[in-house]
């Protein structure tokens, strides 16, 4: 009884001092990492309490320096253009989702901390065939240096959970992986019917593994659907774009916790045929947080 009580007494303060964090992951290629300007943020959008950021250096396959981050309260400045030595994190003049889906999060989870772990590379593809001069999210793909697109985010996620004090409090961290956000499809779109073809395959694994980095094989997924601007001479950018929104519709069907957001289609784009504009990825970020929430409910009811 006596040790009972000491091991009580020890394990309090262990208790008293802890601190949720519910992290979420945020990755894809340049609709995800975001082109919005930070010049066209409302002012609920440019402060955050309780809200931090890990972004990865974002760089081609092979290169050694992907991965590198630091963690700092969330502000603008985390669109395309971001980079970090991980040891000062340089912002950008652009924002993407991030920002309004933190302030969802915040709203929804009052009383947590919240916690966003970024990687995300223009042009990118999944399907090595497709990758061009941009690089490739697939595991198996060597390449040079055998380093890939999703080397580069096991980097990142390494990086970031190595940090048991993400605000810097003397609180020890409780991490609690509560969903992957997944913005991405354009780069296998641009090619054959074989590569949109085998992007529902692509994409399921992927997640999965993702799942698996978290230690979480039903963690909640949220893809964005992809969309055509048609600011093209054809009339389409991606010449494959309707079957791999058709993959994306796929895979949330037989994915019990996975969902997608649809709003894209409504976007407008900015000074090129492939970018959202400002408003675009604002209201990107408040339809991820929904459908995540929506998903959490349900997971987190499981025994």
């Amino acid at each position: 009884m006596k040790n009972l009580k000491i091991l009580f007494l020890l394990l309090i303060p262990a208790l008293f001092y802890a601190q949720k964090v519910r992290v979420f992951v945020l990755a894809g290629q340049s609709n995800m990492n975001g082109f919005g300007y930070n010049k066209d943020l409302p002012d609920d959008l440019k402060i955050f309490k309780d809200v931090y950021i890990f972004q990865g250096n974002s760089v081609p396959d092979g290169d050694l320096n992907g991965g590198t981050g630091k963690w700092e309260v969330l502000k603008p400045g985390n669109g395309t253009g971001f980079r970090s030595d991980g040891k000062t994190n340089t912002l950008s003049d652009r924002f993407g989702l991030e920002l309004s889906f933190a302030r969802e999060m915040k709203k929804l989870f009052p009383n947590d901390r919240i916690a966003l772990i970024k990687y995300a590379r223009e042009g990118t593809s999944i399907d090595s065939a497709a990758k061009a001069n941009f690089g490739c999210w697939d595991a198996d793909y060597y390449g040079t240096n055998g380093l890939n697109q999703y080397d580069h985010f096991l980097k990142t996620m390494k990086n970031a959970l190595s940090e048991t004090d993400i605000d810097k409090d003397g609180k020890k961290d409780i991490i609690v992986p509560s969903g992957i956000l997944w913005m991405q499809g354009e780069g296998d779109a641009s090619y054959t019917e074989a590569i949109a073809g085998a992007y529902y395959d692509h994409l399921k694994i992927l997640m999965n593994q993702m799942r698996a980095a978290l230690l979480a094989d039903d963690l909640p997924v949220v893809i964005g659907k992809i969309s055509d601007s048609g600011k093209d001479p054809s009339g389409r950018v991606w010449k494959t774009g309707e079957l791999v929104q058709y993959t994306q519709e796929k895979f949330v069907k037989k994915d019990k916790n996975a969902a997608i957001v649809r709003s894209t289609k409504n976007y407008g784009y900015g000074n090129d045929p492939w970018h959202y504009n400002s408003a675009g990825y604002i209201d990107m970020g408040k339809k991820f947080a929904e459908e995540v929430f929506r998903l959490i409910i349900n997971f987190e009811k499981k025994p």
